[in-house]
């Protein structure tokens, strides 16, 4: 027997630019009525890093993850200069997306790594479950399952990251840096310092439409069609699964310059959407389990607790969609945060703009770790 379902998120009259949320969206019937799509862009021209990379050696590994009587395998990278023993780590936690993945720190994590100064640096970087190149079991996600896996994965006897106390730096992106915070503001890990990249709070759909009772109740019904056999991989290949959402999606609000989303970067994350179990994480994303407050004022709250007890970076973009660029800028100034930038780019400047991410990263270890190795 044949059944449909049909969600309605705001009424007809409502139209919404794409640079809010995933331009894929509007591939859905359902929701062409009140999409606009508009993919603009701002141009800057990327810097060149004089960091030779050459040097630095990838090193790839399985971390075995128990979680409810399953094991997960994670997916990491190490990057690590040869020769050099390193003083001090930096994990690395990609942005939490329907595309997530390790690829988008590389670069900075090469140049950071083959940098000389009075720090030597080994910097690993980690798929979440359920994305990347992790395994994606069908786990009922959300942020306190995120939350768990960082706890663990960092503390663990057998965690591929070595340190002690106070010496591990921690650069996350999107939702992955709030995580991260509350976190370390519950004293659930204790990193020495946190880059806050393009810090984000709210998943696509709640940041434009809200979290009432009614919303939640529609936003239930999406996440648990997407998450049903056939009609689910039906709507995600709509929805998220097909090179040309994909490319809309970064060329609206997820780049900053339309010319730098390449054929292969479209590919490789259509890829990623293949994968077995691709679906779930991005259910929860979409639809707000994945986030970590419900509100601006918790968001303000995490950092403002963390006041005198670590440094915090909160890296801006600016061409960050309206809404999320407006979360950014209100931790200008705010209690807990030690220093603020704005560098070029969108929601992944880590990846589209490395060089001009990791000039800002490393100035702000050269500022709070000068003890010479």
């Amino acid at each position: 027997m044949a059944s449909s379902a049909t969600l309605y998120l705001s009424p007809s009259t409502t139209r919404f630019s794409s640079k809010n949320y995933p331009s894929s969206l509007s591939r859905f019937p359902q929701f062409r009525q009140f999409l606009a799509i508009k993919a603009s862009a701002t141009l800057y021209d990327s810097k060149v890093s004089t960091a030779d990379k050459s040097s630095i050696p990838l090193k790839t590994g399985i971390w075995q993850w128990k979680f409810n009587d399953n094991s997960v395998k994670i997916y990491y990278e190490e990057h690590n200069r040869e020769n050099s023993e390193p003083c001090k780590n930096i994990l690395m936690i990609p942005t939490i997306s329907d595309v997530s993945t390790v690829e988008e720190w590389r670069s900075v994590a090469k140049d950071i790594v083959a940098r000389n100064g009075k720090v030597n640096w080994r910097a690993t970087i980690v798929d979440w479950p359920g994305l990347g190149y992790s395994d994606r079991p069908k786990f009922e996600y959300n942020a306190d399952v995120m939350e768990k896996f960082l706890v663990e994965f960092m503390n663990a006897p057998d965690s591929p990251i070595s340190y002690s106390d106070n010496e591990l730096v921690i650069f996350g992106g999107g939702h992955a840096a709030t995580i991260v915070l509350r976190a370390a503001k519950r004293n659930l890990v204790k990193p020495s310092a946190v880059a806050a990249v393009a810090p984000t709070w709210a998943g696509p759909l709640p940041i434009v439409f809200g979290r009432d009772s009614n919303m939640e109740s529609r936003y239930g019904l999406l996440r648990d069609t997407l998450r049903a056999p056939a009609v689910g991989w039906m709507m995600y290949n709509v929805l998220v699964s097909n090179e040309k959402a994909i490319q809309s999606q970064y060329e609206s609000h997820v780049y900053a310059d339309s010319k730098n989303v390449t054929p292969g970067i479209i590919e490789s994350r259509y890829a990623l959407t293949k994968r077995k179990g691709a679906r779930y994480v991005p259910a929860a994303f979409l639809t707000g389990l994945l986030d970590p407050v419900k509100s601006r004022e918790e968001f303000l709250e995490i950092f403002a607790a963390l006041e005198g007890k670590i440094p915090i970076l909160v890296m801006s973009t600016a061409n960050s969609p309206k809404r999320s660029k407006a979360e950014m800028d209100a931790l200008k100034g705010a209690k807990g945060v030690s220093k603020f930038v704005e560098v070029p780019g969108a929601l992944l400047p880590q990846e589209e703009f490395p060089s001009s991410v990791a000039e800002e990263l490393y100035r702000f270890l050269q500022e709070n770790f000068e003890t010479q190795c």
